[in-house]
C-alpha cells in the first residue's frame, strides 16, 4: 500500500529540492512540497531516483513523479508523468488526498476575501 509522509527523509532532501526548483521554473504559481509518497522505495534506489511528491501551490495540490539523477554538484530532473493521475486500483486511498499541512494558509486567505467559507468533506476527501 502506498504510504504518504509529510516530512522528507534527510537522504532525499537535496533531490526533492532539485525536483521542486525544476518544477517551479515551469509552473505558473509557486509550489511547495507537502508530502512524499513511498520515500523508502526512493531511498533504496541507487543512481537515478524516482521521487513521487505532493506539490501544493495557489489553490491546488498535484501528485507528481520525477526522475532525479546526480551529475557532479548538480541534478538532472525529468518529469515522469504528464498530468497523469496516481495509478491505483479502485478509489484512491484517502491518504493520497493532500496530507496535513497542504494548502496551509488557504483558509485564512479565503476568509480575508469572503464573508464566509463552506468546507465540504466527503468520506475523507476534500
Amino acid at each position: 500500500m502506498t504510504s504518504v509522509h509529510d516530512s522528507i527523509p534527510e537522504g532525499l532532501k537535496l533531490e526533492v529540492e532539485a525536483a521542486l526548483a525544476w518544477f517551479n521554473r515551469r509552473a505558473d504559481v509557486e509550489f511547495e512540497v507537502t508530502g512524499i509518497l513511498d520515500p523508502e522505495a526512493a531511498l533504496e534506489m541507487a543512481g537515478s531516483r524516482e521521487i513521487r511528491l505532493v506539490l501544493c501551490g495557489g489553490d491546488r495540490c498535484e501528485p507528481r513523479s520525477f526522475r532525479v539523477t546526480r551529475r557532479g554538484d548538480d541534478y538532472d530532473v525529468a518529469l515522469l508523468d504528464d498530468d497523469a493521475p496516481v495509478a491505483v486500483d479502485g478509489p484512491p486511498p484517502a491518504e493520497l488526498d493532500p496530507p496535513p499541512g497542504a494548502l496551509r494558509g488557504w483558509l485564512d486567505r479565503s476568509l480575508a476575501r469572503h464573508a464566509f467559507v463552506v468546507l465540504v468533506f466527503y468520506r475523507g476527501f476534500w
